[in-house]
């Protein structure tokens, strides 16, 4: 017992803020190679990061007095929390950004929706951003002000853009049980993809292989449109199809959120990624994972 103890004090220290489902799916991957420390706003959670082999902290990054403790705890960090809700900067961000810690390696989990609309073009990293609703502008403004950190602090920054997620228990079965309709065939927009499980081996490789200041999109092969996912995900749990509304029509039935989904359509590179992280994909296109579940 006493050697166990003692490996794990000399592991080197990790801090992960957001331990949410992706979190959960890195943390097995992280305590092999770290002493985890994970930062949870609900005391309730505790528990359960424990139980998964992380040490829990209590904090809350709306909240910046209790952040202090964390600016020397480790000097690599998993930073997967998402922004606020309102507002075009991350406040979130901002205030850890203002304790994090110098010469660290930090791999932020961004999206995707950074870019915009992109009329169902091909988009790799180099694209410059084009946000066109306050999440995306929130994330845009998360990914500056951590470079801006990276570069006063001689840090190594990567980030991560990140399409929809998925997993066997996240998928769109209540809105098909629902009947929410999608977009007509000739109107959708192309959507992205990746799996929980492959987006946590993705960040989990980041740590060591990403190179600094670099941005990878963390996605898998799948190209289809939105409507094919769903229609997809109907076929393999038995569901009927979700009914096609031309967009004029379909903007007086679906929420402002789902519909801004619905306006942007683009396809995501993921070369960079497979060839500089050498990422190998468990999932590789949605239709592959849909037989597996």
């Amino acid at each position: 017992m006493k050697n166990n103890l003692s490996s794990k004090k000399n592991k080197p220290r990790l801090l992960i803020l957001g331990c949410g489902d992706v979190g959960m799916r890195l943390l097995p991957l992280l305590c092999q190679r770290f002493r985890v420390f994970a930062v949870t706003s609900q005391i309730a959670r505790c528990d359960e990061l424990r139980a998964a082999g992380a040490i829990p902290l209590v904090a809350d990054l709306d909240q910046p007095h209790t952040l202090a403790r964390l600016s020397t705890l480790a000097r690599t960090i998993v930073h997967l929390v998402p922004p606020q809700s309102s507002g075009e900067s991350d406040q979130r961000t901002r205030k850890l950004a203002a304790i994090l810690p110098e010469h660290a390696t930090l791999v932020y989990v961004s999206t995707s929706g950074v870019y915009g609309d992109c009329g169902g073009a091909w988009v790799n990293e180099t694209k410059m951003v084009d946000p066109q609703n306050q999440r995306a502008k929130r994330r845009v403004d998360a990914e500056a002000v951590l470079r801006a950190w990276a570069r006063r602090s001689g840090s190594c920054l990567s980030i991560l853009r990140v399409p929809g997620i998925y997993a066997s228990d996240r998928l769109p079965l209540e809105r098909l049980h629902k009947g929410t309709p999608a977009l007509l065939m000739e109107e959708d927009v192309y959507t992205n993809h990746i799996h929980a499980d492959d987006l946590a081996h993705i960040i989990f490789l980041a740590l060591f292989r990403a190179r600094p200041s670099r941005i990878y999109h963390a996605v898998d092969d799948s190209d289809m449109k939105m409507g094919e996912y769903f229609d997809a995900v109907a076929e393999r749990f038995q569901l009927p199809r979700a009914p096609r509304l031309p967009r004029a029509k379909l903007q007086s039935v679906v929420s402002p959120m789902l519909l801004s989904f619905m306006s942007e359509s683009r396809r995501l590179s993921n070369a960079r990624m497979k060839n500089e992280l050498g990422v190998r994909l468990q999932y590789r296109t949605v239709s592959e994972a849909l037989k597996r579940f």
